[in-house]
């Protein structure tokens, strides 16, 4: 089990991805923004940073930066509608995995267990 921290500015998307991450058994805190999700890192230590790019407030870049400084070694993936963004997101963080919406919910699932195994 693995403690995932999520900042999801869609509230359908977000609700979809916490429950599925939580049916594969793991700990999900939910964050509907950026600033959210930075203010949540007090609550770690996490596992991994799952992330939407374009958000209100702190982007998933900027969450991400954050993260990283508060949480050295903490796996970050990112997810994305936008093909530009993603590129951006793989530039500025290299070891993070980008994940294109949509993603269906068990590769994303599959992928998550995969980062966590690493």
């Amino acid at each position: 089990m693995a403690r995932i921290l999520l900042a999801e500015d869609d509230n359908s998307i977000r609700g979809f991805l916490t429950r599925a991450l939580e049916r594969a058994d793991h700990e999900v805190v939910a964050c509907e923004n950026g600033d959210d999700a930075i203010d949540a890192l007090d609550q770690g230590p996490y596992d991994l940073l799952l992330t939407d790019i374009v958000m209100p407030g702190a982007d998933g870049i900027e969450v991400a930066r954050v993260a990283a400084a508060r949480q050295p070694g903490l796996r970050i993936m990112f997810i994305t509608g936008f093909a530009a963004v993603a590129l951006s997101a793989a530039q500025a963080s290299p070891q993070a995995k980008v994940l294109s919406k949509p993603v269906h919910l068990r590769d994303l699932v599959n992928e998550v267990e995969r980062m966590i195994a690493a």
